[in-house]
């Protein structure tokens, strides 16, 4: 099985487990557009992934900004001529305490978390109707339903976007044919919790540094797996702890 028919666009590709997820993409033969607002590290694995013998355009954006979700769909088509799939990846990790009023961090995790998933889907869907099919995964997480410290608006956005990929899978897959997947992952090592402010939070997440945690490459594996999927088969979650996690 392959994926060399396939246009592919993945959000927050510019590290973790966006960037993985695009070069096991491209190892398949999918055509893979990569948006972020990073262009200088979308640059260097848009070359990896031509080296190793894929396709990749780059199409920085701001996930926040429908327009430059617009702006990605038209250069997409205009390069590729089609457009097939999309990875809502990117995401903000905020961690505080309620009580800290960290509004400001509320705010752009809300922003990037879930208007960031709307913004994709819009942009897409007129496309995967028109085409007929095509798939829509969104990386929720495992906070989608288990609370943890700190986590309490990270905990809700993600919540959001589990029940709205549940409300698209009903909606859209069997009226057009157009699957959808919520990615679940439990801990994985990106530099997620890099914009992690709460110095009260950052003392918890180092205890996780003694679990063996997820790599960015075993979600993109799952993302993998489900793309290759054949269209009858659409794979509602994906729930991917680590095997130490509780």
């Amino acid at each position: 099985m392959d994926l060399n028919d396939k246009v592919i666009i993945i959000t927050g590709a510019s590290s973790g487990i966006g960037e993985a997820t695009a070069k096991k993409l491209a190892t398949y033969g999918a055509k893979v557009v990569l948006m972020s607002r990073n262009e200088e590290k979308l640059k260097t694995l848009k070359d990896n992934i031509i080296q190793e013998g894929g396709e990749a355009l780059i199409v920085p954006g701001d996930v926040t900004k429908s327009t430059d979700f617009e702006n990605v769909i038209s250069k997409t088509i205009d390069e590729f001529g089609t457009v097939n799939g999309l990875v809502n990846n990117a995401g903000l990790m905020p961690l505080s305490f309620v009580e800290k009023l960290k509004t400001d961090e509320w705010d752009k995790m809300v922003d990037v978390n879930i208007k960031g998933v709307l913004n994709g889907v819009a942009a897409i869907l007129p496309k995967l109707i028109e085409n007929k099919g095509g798939d829509i995964i969104n990386v929720s997480s495992m906070a989608a339903y288990r609370y943890f410290p700190g986590g309490a608006v990270y905990c809700a956005t993600k919540s959001a976007v589990q029940m709205f990929s549940e409300g698209l899978r009903q909606e859209l897959t069997p009226a057009y044919g157009i699957n959808v997947t919520s990615i679940e992952p439990g801990a994985v090592a990106t530099n997620l919790t890099d914009t992690i402010t709460d110095e009260d939070i950052k003392e918890k997440i180092s205890k996780l540094e003694e679990m063996t945690t997820l790599e960015s490459e075993d979600i993109a594996n799952a993302i993998c797996y489900v793309f290759l999927q054949p269209k009858r088969v659409n794979i509602n979650n994906m729930y991917i702890v680590p095997s130490e996690q509780q």
